[in-house]
């Protein structure tokens, strides 16, 4: 076990019926309190694609802090796909189907060369929606996808399927 997936497991903590009855919450909030914690999670999640990435792009609202971190860390820009109304015009939008419900994500269109390869960061995959929503929007604005990376993979619903081919890494498998 790598001292990423040791700190998650031991500082995590899970919430029943959150955000609504049936669902299992992971809250991570306490890996990110850790500094040490933190910086090995952060660290794991760009590792793997060392060298393939030119920008970061964090889904929101917790992919905002592990795309912020990575960023300064690799010295890399930092890109956000934000819940519907929350950036100005103009924007891409992608809809996506999660395990309560579904939402929306939107992107600023391309602001950097279209040659630049996007690594996508979040805490949790779950069904994958939101992470194959992200990817749909990066190609939309113009970039390449370098692959997805998250702090947890929740086995069993499919994420990883829904994303297909894309490379894609996870610090612990739950």
């Amino acid at each position: 076990m790598s001292a990423a997936s040791d700190a998650v497991h031991r500082l995590s903590v899970h919430v029943r019926d959150f955000p609504a009855p049936g669902i299992l919450f992971r809250d991570l909030t306490p890996v990110f309190e850790d500094v040490e914690a933190f910086r090995a999670v952060t660290d794991e999640l760009a590792s793997p694609f060392e060298g393939a990435f030119d920008a970061v792009l964090g889904i929101e609202s917790r992919g905002f802090l592990l795309a912020a971190a990575i960023g300064v860390r690799r010295g890399v820009p930092v890109l956000v796909a934000r819940k519907r109304g929350k950036l100005p015009p103009p924007v891409l939008s992608e809809e996506y189907s999660l395990e309560y419900g579904s939402a929306v994500l939107e992107m600023a269109p391309r602001r950097l060369d279209e040659s630049t390869r996007v690594l996508v960061v979040d805490d949790v995959l779950a069904t994958g929606g939101s992470a194959a929503a992200t990817a749909r929007l990066v190609a939309r604005a113009g970039y390449r996808l370098a692959g997805v990376s998250v702090i947890v993979e929740l086995g069993g619903l499919g994420g990883r399927d829904a994303l297909g081919d894309i490379r894609m890494h996870s610090t612990l498998v739950d």
